[in-house]
């Protein structure tokens, strides 16, 4: 394999995994509670700015990633607290449009508060060095990001399926009234399924940064849109299918523009849509089909 493809597959093996950490957050949420957040982007944002700040007050970077997964599920909770649960049970087509609401007051208070201005933001310089695996070499970054992914993924599949927490969120995704006739406290476990997805996506927004060296308060968007065409590729409400959305859609996005004439470089996002069409078109439930129950 040459250093040119290979560099190629790190670094779509890299996008994918700040997907697939986005796009686990809104199939968690939409596995419980059947909403699409359209905020959850954002808190990419979050993420992201909360390192920079942390950062500037010399923080160590194992505690910074500690301080960020706690910022994020804390922001995570409180959108769940203030705006979600007050609705629910409302009719969905109304929690799409408060997921939108939030997201434009995310994304407004950040231009206000932090200006539009694009903030650079670098790893320690360390990070910048590549590293040998065998005849080729790769960015110590990209390998970190795929690595820290590994390492969230793996400790997230152990709490959903090797602990009690992980079991109440399952009886809740599966059958929410029943869950709560059996004694489970329904409310808490909606909360943690926000904690734990949005903690997620601000990670990625710490990773997002150190990947391509400047964010801003619209951060969001691109990797929020993204993420939510992962979980329909992988299959809405699949952890599993959202994670390997994640790194289809990285893969095929980076592969995309590296392995074809230069000219076709700006035409990644037609490629991107293209392929979810396509994929809708063979398989209108996602790769990984769940067949849920409709609610708000």
């Amino acid at each position: 394999m040459s250093q040119y493809v290979f560099q190629q597959i790190i670094n779509g093996l890299a996008l994918g995994s700040l997907y697939a950490l986005v796009a686990i957050g809104f199939s968690m949420i939409y596995g419980i509670v059947r909403l699409i957040n359209f905020a959850h982007g954002d808190l990419v944002m979050i993420g992201a700015f909360t390192t920079l700040a942390l950062v500037g007050y010399g923080v160590p970077w194992p505690l910074i990633l500690m301080f960020v997964l706690l910022v994020g599920a804390l922001a995570g909770m409180t959108i769940e607290a203030t705006v979600f649960r007050p609705m629910r049970g409302a009719q969905q087509v109304t929690g799409f449009i408060a997921t939108l609401a939030v997201s434009i007051v995310i994304q407004n208070t950040g231009l206000m508060i932090l200006s539009g201005q694009p903030r650079n933001f670098l790893f320690p310089a360390f990070m910048r060095q590549r590293v040998q695996i065998g005849t080729v070499s790769a960015s110590l970054t990209d390998l970190t990001i795929i690595g820290l992914t590994v390492v969230l993924i793996a400790l997230l599949l152990v709490i959903v399926y090797r602990t009690r927490l992980g079991t109440a969120m399952r009886a809740t995704a599966d059958n929410l009234a029943a869950a709560r006739l059996m004694g489970i406290a329904v409310n808490r476990t909606i909360l943690t399924a926000f904690a734990i997805g949005s903690a997620l996506a601000a990670a990625a927004g710490l990773l997002w940064g150190g990947k391509f060296g400047q964010i801003d308060p619209l951060l969001g968007f691109a990797p929020g849109l993204k993420a939510f065409i992962a979980c329909v590729i992988g299959g809405v409400g699949s952890i599993g299918g959202a994670m390997l959305g994640g790194y289809l859609l990285g893969l095929a996005e980076v592969l995309f523009v590296g392995l074809l004439p230069p000219q076709f470089a700006g035409y990644r996002d037609v490629f991107v849509f293209t392929l979810l069409i396509v994929i809708l078109l063979l398989k209108p439930s996602g790769l990984f089909v769940r067949h849920v129950e409709e609610r708000a």
